[in-house]
């Protein structure tokens, strides 16, 4: 690297305006000119090195504009992902992308192929995170570094150029010099100033710790965008839906069928008419209200995870009912009570009958959920299902299913018998009853229903948190450190038989000025003055 010598000695880096050690300009400018003490005049990479592809990229993100338009785009991305639902709130057995389409036509269709419906999931949007985080942590290094090193090797004597150049600054002509200097460092101390001393002169300084308050934000976003990101790291976070009816046994989603739940039952239980705090609502609204719903479950752990093709071993681990704010918690997940449905359709069940007699020939038994296709009655007498549809509607094409739910099953059978050896086909509906290719001699007749009620739990885990959170209190240190406290320094200097002072804060100007009023009260100092003000411009 190439060093730049200033007359006093110190050996610079090349880029640096101000000498890091005693301030001399390196830059021939009018003496009128204010000295930009942002960054205290430090070579920075990104304002020296623009050559190799790594200076490009680096100069590329360590730009302020850059950072904005990525915080820009990503806000942009977060907002259009919340005009339609996000895919993990669409119905579980749909398909997304017909269901975008169906739903929301072109708009939906648009919205789904660009990935605006696993917006949080998708590759760009990472990116975008990422591109952040690299443009926070760039950013910051550009600038802390360097300027860390030249408030460490700052010296107390300062070139006359630097001093004038400040915007407090004054000039005292004194009879005893070293006397005034002496007041002034007890009156500094006074304000809890840090003393440096050099050949007679001063700088007082305070609140230094203040100039990292932006870069310790910084490292607070970024721990946070690392939380953020780390929700997509298997095991790190989970938030599903298990949809379970009663009796069943499920794989919890998330633990890769390391845990199972069976469901017991559900039970949903309503405030009683009886009841006078809710008398009026139930007037209005009629029964129904929820007092308490909750789902009776077993949890088991599968003792043959990991074997390949091994049936599920479950081993009991404990038995709870899952209530609203009452989840079940096991390693590290929690089971919610999020909602249900009562009395979802379960079997059904028909008879073959002889229309004209009105004689039947055995009862089938259809589980809604995993239907077989052929039902033998013996002698002679077969029912096969040639067609399924647990969600019937008619759509351009014909009969369909909306889902795989069996919200609306519908059927088309075909019954053998020794009368009608090639078959007859009928098509069955709940109170309908077709016969799509002429009039048969059998039919299928619905007897009775079976129904269950089913319960959705929320399985959440989040071990994020903790990060997100420290790097919200990293944040709002950081947010305190920069508000409340400011960087000051004041230089008292002899310069022949004259006291020059200049003073500089970061901020709050207003309350430097006074500090410095009452550091020369009682001094045979002059008021320094705001050489901003004293042209004419706003201070």
């Amino acid at each position: 690297m190439q060093l730049i010598e200033c007359e006093c000695g110190h050996k610079n880096p090349i880029g640096t305006e101000l000498c890091e050690s005693c301030g001399k300009p390196f830059h021939e400018e009018t003496e009128q000119k204010l000295l930009d003490m942002r960054y205290e005049g430090v070579a920075r990479r990104s304002k020296t090195y623009q050559t190799t592809i790594i200076d490009k990229i680096w100069n590329f993100f360590s730009s302020v504009k850059v950072g904005i338009w990525i915080i820009v785009l990503t806000l942009i991305a977060s907002a259009i992902g919340t005009i339609l639902p996000q895919e993990m709130y669409i119905p579980p057995n749909v398909y997304p992308a017909q269901y975008y389409k169906e739903q929301y036509g072109v708009v939906g269709y648009i919205f789904y192929t660009l990935g605006f419906h696993n917006l949080y999931g998708s590759w760009w949007y990472m990116l975008l995170l990422a591109s952040m985080g690299l443009s926070l942590i760039i950013a910051s290094l550009d600038r802390v570094v360097p300027l860390y090193r030249a408030l460490k090797k700052q010296s107390v004597t300062r070139h006359t150029s630097f001093l004038k150049r400040q915007r407090i600054f004054g000039i005292s002509r004194v009879p005893n010099p070293h006397e005034t200097i002496k007041q002034v460092e007890q009156k500094l101390k006074e304000k809890h100033y840090q003393i440096r001393k050099e050949n007679g002169n001063i700088l007082a300084e305070k609140g230094r710790f203040s100039r990292w308050g932006p870069y310790v934000n910084h490292l607070g976003l970024v721990i946070v965008l690392i939380g953020a990101m780390l929700r997509f790291f298997p095991g790190m976070y989970v938030d599903e839906v298990l949809w379970i009816r009663d009796g069943e046994t499920e794989a919890i989603p998330g633990t890769d069928r390391k845990y199972y739940l069976k469901s017991e039952r559900f039970i949903l239980e309503t405030y009683d008419q009886d009841d006078k705090k809710f008398q009026e609502i139930i007037k209005k609204v009629g029964n129904g209200i929820p007092k308490n719903y909750q789902t009776d479950a077993i949890l088991y752990e599968n003792k043959n995870v990991g074997i390949a093709g091994a049936e599920p071993k479950l081993v009991k681990l404990k038995q709870q009912s899952i209530k609203v704010n009452h989840p079940l918690k096991f390693d590290g997940f929690a089971l919610y009570q999020t909602s249900y449905k009562l009395n979802e359709f379960h079997k059904m069940y028909f008879k073959l009958e002889e229309k004209e007699t009105g004689k039947t020939f055995g009862e089938i038994e259809v589980d809604l959920l995993n239907p077989k296709s052929t039902y033998n009655l013996g002698n002679g007498y077969k029912v096969e299902i040639l067609e399924y549809f647990p969600d019937f509607e008619f759509g351009d094409k014909g009969p369909t299913t909306k889902s795989k739910i069996p919200n609306n099953p519908a059927f088309v059978f075909k019954m053998y018998t020794p009368k009608t050896k090639d078959g007859e086909i009928s098509f069955v509906a709940i109170r309908q009853n077709l016969e799509p290719f002429g009039e048969n001699k059998f039919k299928m007749t619905f007897t009775k229903l079976d129904v269950r009620n089913v319960t959705a739990l929320t399985v959440r885990k989040d071990r994020t948190l903790g990060v997100i959170a420290f790097g919200g209190l990293i944040f709002m240190i950081g947010l305190v450190q920069g508000m409340y406290w400011n960087h000051r320094r004041i230089w008292v200097q002899i310069v022949g038989n004259e006291i020059w002072m200049a003073a500089h804060t970061n901020k709050n100007w207003y309350g430097l000025k006074k500090e410095i009023d009452y550091v020369i009260k009682d001094t045979d100092l002059t008021k320094p003055q705001d050489q901003k003000e004293h042209k004419g411009e706003v201070a």
